[in-house]
């Protein structure tokens, strides 16, 4: 049985302002930037979601969904964006648990497909995802890969 809890945001609004750090924590995005998009989410954005994977009350695993994960192609969306397990919890099923929670969620809403940009290889294929095609990160010199689930 999986031992933590998994739960959007809209579940748990007060952790709001908290998952912004976390997710801040874990990438350099600013704070602000996280807490935007996530106020537009609980506002009642169609495209925007946020979820999280708690050990009691402590965040361990996070991501969201946005339009456009900062590349080129701006007609392929939504993308799952800002994917992080914390260490002490890699290893666990956490990523995967969360991944197909997400999937699930936006099945449930009419949402597919998902994507999502990545530099790894072999991960996201063990929860449904398939290659789709190269990217341009905004900024980036190398292009990315982009994973669809369907």
């Amino acid at each position: 049985m999986f031992p933590y809890t998994l739960i959007t945001l809209k579940e748990r609004p007060a952790l709001k302002e908290e998952a912004a750090r976390w997710f801040h924590d874990k990438w350099g995005i600013p704070f602000e930037v996280y807490l935007a998009s996530m106020e537009a989410s609980l506002a009642g954005d169609k495209i925007q979601a946020w979820y999280l994977c708690l050990d009691g009350e402590k965040i361990i695993a996070g991501m969201g969904e946005i339009k456009n994960d900062f590349h080129d192609r701006k007609d392929l969306t939504p993308n799952i964006c800002a994917v992080y397990t914390d260490e002490a919890y890699r290893c666990q099923g956490v990523a995967g648990a969360l991944l197909n929670y997400v999937v699930q969620d936006n099945k449930k809403r009419g949402i597919a497909p998902l994507y999502l940009i990545t530099d790894h290889t072999g991960f996201y294929e063990r929860y449904g995802w398939a290659f789709f095609c190269m990217v341009q990160g905004d900024g980036q010199p190398q292009m990315t890969r982009m994973y669809i689930h369907r």
